[in-house]
Formats: C-alpha cells, sequence, structure tokens
C-alpha cells in the first residue's frame, strides 16, 4: 500500500507539472505563428503587385489566343468553301488555268505533312493532348491537301471569232443542227474597156471589146445547214437565191454616135447549190495553232449563163457588129467547180489571227453552145473557166463575252478562160482583193447576228458587199 501510494503520489505531482507547463508551450507557439506572419508581412509590395498583374497579362493573352484560334477556324472554313465556288465557276467557263505542277506540290505537301503526324509519341491515346501544344479547339476541320473538285476536261475546240469569211472555224458539234439565214448586198461599177459576152465568173467576159459603163447589183438570200457527224467534222449544204439587175451605158460600135444608150438586164431564181465538208485535224490551245481542213462541191442548179439569149437585134449592126449582151441575167456559174482549203486559227492573247488558203477548180464543158435571138444556137466548142487560188488573213478581238471584231484581207488570182484547149483572146488573169471588216453580236447561246463589210480594192472587185449572217443553233 505504500508503495502503491508513492506511485500515485508520483503521477500525481507529474500531471500537477503538466498543467503547470501547459501555458508556456501554448505561448511558445502562439509566440513562433506571431514570428511567422510578422516574417510574411515584410514582402515588398510593388513586388506583390507585379506578379499579380503578370498573371493578369497571361490570362489575357490566353483568351486573345483562344480568340484567333477561334478566327483561324472560321477562315479555314470561309477558304474551304471559296475553292468549291473557284472550281466551280472554272468549269462553267471551261477555264483550263490549273496546271498539272500544282496537283504535284499538293501531293507533295501532303507527304510530307504524313510523317509529322505519325512522330507523335506511341503512349499517346487517341484524342489525348499532345504535351505542349495549345488546347485544341472544338470541330475544328482538315485542310485539304489535294486540288477541291475534279480538273475540268480540256477544250480542244477552236476559239470563236467574228466570221469575216465563207468558211467558219468553229465546228459544229455532234448532233446538233445549225440553220443559217444570210443575205449579201453587192454592188459594183466599172468605167474602163471591158470584154463584152457572158460572164463565166466576176470580172470574166467572153465576146469582143467595147468601152463601157456597166453598173451591177446583186442580191442573195442563202439558207445554209450545218450539221455536226462528229465533234471534229460537220456537213453544210447551202442553197441560195440571187436577185441581180445589171445597167450597161455604152455607144453604138461601129456608127459614129455620141449618145449614150442604156441597156438594162436582170434575172432572179436559185442559184448553185454548193456542198462542204469540213474536218478538224489537230487539238490546238494557248500559243498554238487549229487547222481545219474543208472541201466544197458546188453544182450548176442556177441559171446558165449560155442557157440565157443574147440580144443581136437592138445592139447589132449588121452580123458582124453583134455584141452578144444577155436579155437576162443568169443566176449561176454554168461550170461544176470543186474547191479544197485549210482554215487555220492562231489564239494568242487577247487576239485571235486566222486565215485561210484555198484552190478553185472549174471543170472544163463540152461542146457548148449559146443562145442568139432569131439567129439560133452558136455553137463555143469546149470552154473551161479560169481557176481561183484564194488566200486571206485576219485578226479577231473579243470586246466581251457577247460582242467580237474582226478585220481581215481576202485576195483571190483568176486564171485565164479557154476555148478548145486555148486562153480566149482578150481574157486575162485577174486578181480580186477585198478589205473586210466584221462584227459579231451573240443574244443567247442559240441566236448570233454576224455583219461583214467588204471594201473591194482593186479594179476588178465588186466595189461594197455586205453580209448579213444569224446561225440558229436547234
Amino acid at each position: 500500500m505504500y508503495r502503491n501510494g508513492r506511485v500515485m503520489q508520483a503521477k500525481t505531482c507529474a500531471g500537477a507539472l503538466a498543467l503547470a507547463t501547459l501555458p508556456m508551450w501554448i505561448g511558445a507557439c502562439l509566440a513562433q505563428e506571431a514570428s511567422a506572419s510578422s516574417s510574411s508581412s515584410t514582402v515588398d509590395p510593388a513586388l506583390r503587385e507585379k506578379i499579380e498583374a503578370q498573371g493578369r497579362r497571361i490570362d489575357a493573352m490566353r483568351s486573345k489566343m483562344a480568340e484567333q484560334l477561334a478566327e483561324l477556324e472560321q477562315m479555314k472554313r470561309e477558304l474551304a468553301s471559296q475553292e468549291v465556288q473557284y472550281n466551280d465557276l472554272r468549269k462553267a467557263i471551261g477555264m483550263n488555268a490549273l496546271e498539272e505542277a500544282r496537283g504535284g506540290s499538293a501531293a507533295v505537301a501532303g507527304t510530307q505533312s504524313a510523317p509529322q503526324d505519325q512522330q507523335a509519341p506511341q503512349d499517346q491515346q487517341p484524342g489525348a493532348p499532345v504535351p505542349g501544344a495549345p488546347p485544341a479547339q472544338a470541330s475544328q476541320p482538315v485542310v485539304a491537301t489535294r486540288p477541291v473538285g475534279r480538273r475540268p476536261a480540256e477544250d480542244d475546240r477552236p476559239p470563236e471569232v467574228a466570221p469575216i469569211f465563207d468558211q467558219p472555224g468553229v465546228l459544229t458539234p455532234k448532233g446538233k443542227l445549225i440553220i443559217e439565214p444570210s443575205y449579201q448586198y453587192g454592188y459594183s461599177s466599172s468605167d474602163r474597156v471591158a470584154l463584152v459576152g457572158y460572164t463565166v465568173i466576176p470580172a470574166i467576159l467572153i465576146g469582143l471589146v467595147d468601152v463601157r459603163q456597166v453598173k451591177t447589183t446583186t442580191q442573195t438570200g442563202a439558207l445554209a445547214f450545218r450539221y455536226g457527224l462528229t465533234n471534229r467534222m460537220e456537213l453544210e449544204v447551202r442553197v441560195p437565191y440571187v436577185d441581180t439587175h445589171t445597167d450597161t451605158i455604152s455607144r453604138e460600135i461601129f456608127t459614129g454616135t455620141a449618145q449614150d444608150n442604156l441597156f438594162t438586164t436582170s434575172g432572179k431564181g436559185i442559184g448553185d447549190v454548193e456542198a462542204t465538208l469540213r474536218y478538224q485535224l489537230n487539238d490546238g490551245g494557248a500559243d498554238k495553232p487549229y487547222y481545219v481542213g474543208w472541201f466544197r462541191a458546188k453544182s450548176r442548179t442556177g441559171r446558165d449563163p449560155f442557157e440565157v439569149t443574147s440580144d443581136c437585134v437592138t445592139r447589132c449592126v449588121e452580123n458582124f457588129t453583134g455584141t452578144g449582151l444577155p436579155l437576162q441575167s443568169p443566176t449561176g456559174t454554168g461550170f461544176y467547180s470543186a474547191q479544197a482549203g485549210v482554215t487555220w486559227l492562231y489564239p494568242s492573247d487577247p487576239v485571235v489571227f486566222f486565215g485561210n488558203l484555198s484552190y478553185l477548180h472549174n471543170f472544163e464543158r463540152k461542146n457548148v453552145s449559146r443562145n442568139v435571138l432569131l439567129a439560133g444556137k452558136q455553137f463555143l466548142g469546149d470552154i473551161k473557166a479560169g481557176d481561183i487560188a484564194d488566200i486571206s488573213l485576219g485578226m479577231g478581238l473579243s470586246l466581251n463575252e457577247k460582242a467580237s471584231i474582226s478585220i481581215g484581207y481576202d485576195q483571190a488570182f483568176v486564171g485565164r478562160t479557154q476555148q478548145n484547149g486555148d486562153p480566149l483572146p482578150g481574157s486575162a488573169r485577174v486578181t480580186l482583193g477585198s478589205l473586210l471588216i466584221g462584227g459579231s453580236y451573240r443574244f443567247n447561246e442559240k441566236e448570233t447576228l454576224n455583219v461583214t463589210l467588204g471594201v473591194g480594192v482593186t479594179r476588178d472587185t465588186p466595189d461594197t458587199t455586205i453580209t448579213v449572217r444569224v446561225p440558229i443553233t436547234l
């Protein structure tokens, strides 16, 4: 008991000691906290303000970066939309400005971007952010590295220009039919020594020599049909209707009279029907010429110059002075003809140069006779009109998508007329030159108006020729 009592007394003394030292421990803790608080309060307020300002700037930069990323994504979407519209417009107008090099560079860019995508860490999970990369935006579109849409097919057709020559450069597409009504007005006058007789071709007459003034007005209405057999070949048939009027002012030969007489002839009817086959020989392009070969055959459906009756009563002084002027004007040449040629076009932005080279052969007629008033038929023998070599050059300029103008020059060399194998006395080689100015206006995709003005340069060429054509696509 005594021992236990000593133990209890010892424990009681220890508890009393702990209670006695508790205020001192609490005071030490409070003193330490006060010391820490006093040390923290000693930080420079300017430094604290600088740290807070830097934090605000970082937040502002993050917000601005997010806005710029959003704008970038919007610009990517607009770019993709503009590329689609751009390719659609190129297809609509048939441009070929895109080169193969552009597609190749896009493919190279695609191959260079692929390894970069494969350099991501292998342990990176799909969809997980890459360390150090900016936060990904929602619904980011992928920019295509290949050209948008399909490249339009190359157009191998020649460019359209205002036509001023008889042979067009642009052929009718396959399966299409074009009807072209046309009207031509021509006027020519001459005041010189000329051959008197039958007109075989312009400026070529068979007969005697007489000093006279000849004024001729010719109106020709024609209807042409052009059909595209293939995209490179077309067939054309042309049916003309001719109305001609000629006034001849001259004096009676071998009579010594000083009085001028007027002799008038006229005629109207169907002309010589002709057919033409054209074929595009090559594929041209920018700074590459197009060539179109063609062959034309002309019939004798018009009134023959040797069929009309010649006046040898009112214009004759006895039989040996007859002039043999026709009482009615012919509407055809009286000869079968074949003509071959080639038309070329050379695009050189902003103009198109074009031209034509051809040769016409007139077939000889056997046992030709002419009708003489009150005298029956007069035998002439074998007659062959001179062949014609023709060359023409021109230049076309497109003013806008509907209107274009052209200017050119056409020159033909006519050979001598032969009778019974020998050159006809008095016949000579003739050069016909014309300056041509034309314009074209397209009303719509099916109708176009073409107007051409021809001015004679040489004396044997008609003074003025006006041609109006309206091709209509069916």
